[in-house]
């Protein structure tokens, strides 16, 4: 499915407001693009939305292929570019735990990139709460957690652990738990390496290089670019215990940040010290 008229009608918009934006300040150039890539969010969820009850009638994953095929038109009309490699480490036959670094609002278009079939994302409870957007992530199966609810965080996480095991299905979890756009990653927090291990089953780390060269909020930055995106290979989890968590994470944080530093052309600063896992 490839809804041609949205994207055709957002790029004829973009053209037409083209003499407006070029004669706008950078800060303000910014936040126009920043405003569409909202209203796209709202629009394409709004569209996807009865697809979805269409087609499958309710909240189930298989809705993810729908929204990927929406959103990945998103990158034409900012100039974005992909370079993905490893993406054979997703063919599996088991459940996996898939962690990514994480950078800004441009994420959700990196995701559904390289999005493998069968897979949800685990986030923030408040965001079931975006109106539309909500409302789509709920269709598409995204797990929401309480994160100012420890007990509750982990009862659900206890309950995708099973889910995994019982529907095969992968888990995407953003361990720096927010955006991070600092020229670094942030220390993981470690509720993703506790579901592989529970689950035994294996951790695929997914990097993308920097955005900073084409999206800086600081320097309201937002032009085209190109992603680099690398899919390591599993760690296995099997046999391991949840006194192994903190080891797995650290290894985890050392290998991601080693490639996310070499995927931005920044591989002298992989030496430096990172922070580690939080405790």
């Amino acid at each position: 499915m490839e809804p041609s008229w949205l994207l055709g009608g957002a790029a004829l918009l973009l053209l037409l407001l083209l003499p407006a934006l070029l004669a706008l300040s950078p800060a303000a150039r910014f936040q126009l693009k920043i405003g569409v890539y909202c209203v796209l969010c709202l629009a394409a969820s709004a569209l996807a939305v009865p697809l979805c009850l269409l087609r499958h009638g309710g909240r189930t994953v298989r809705n993810m292929r729908i929204i990927k095929n929406i959103v990945k038109n998103f990158k034409y009309i900012y100039g974005l570019r992909f370079e993905a490699t490893g993406l054979e480490n997703f063919q599996i036959e088991e459940p996996c735990v898939i962690v990514s670094n994480h950078q800004s609002i441009l994420d959700m278009i990196g995701l559904m990139e390289i999005l493998p079939d069968n897979c949800v994302q685990i986030g923030k409870k408040e965001l079931l709460y975006m109106g539309p957007v909500g409302l789509i992530m709920y269709l598409g199966g995204v797990v929401f957690i309480n994160r100012k609810s420890t007990s509750n965080a982990k009862t659900v996480m206890a309950q995708v652990a099973q889910t995994m095991l019982d529907e095969n299905v992968k888990v995407w979890v953003y361990p720096e738990g927010t955006r991070n756009g600092n020229g670094d990653l942030l220390p993981f927090k470690k509720g993703a390496f506790h579901l592989a291990i529970q689950a035994q089953v294996p951790v695929i780390p997914v990097v993308y290089s920097s955005f900073s060269s084409f999206y800086n909020p600081a320097k309201k930055l937002f032009t085209s670019g190109k992603i680099r995106v690398e899919v390591l290979q599993p760690i296995e989890t099997k046999g391991l215990k949840a006194e192994d968590v903190t080891d797995l994470t650290e290894r985890c944080y050392c290998t991601m940040r080693e490639t996310f530093f070499r995927l931005s052309g920044m591989a002298n600063e992989a030496n430096s010290s990172g922070q580690g896992p939080q405790q």
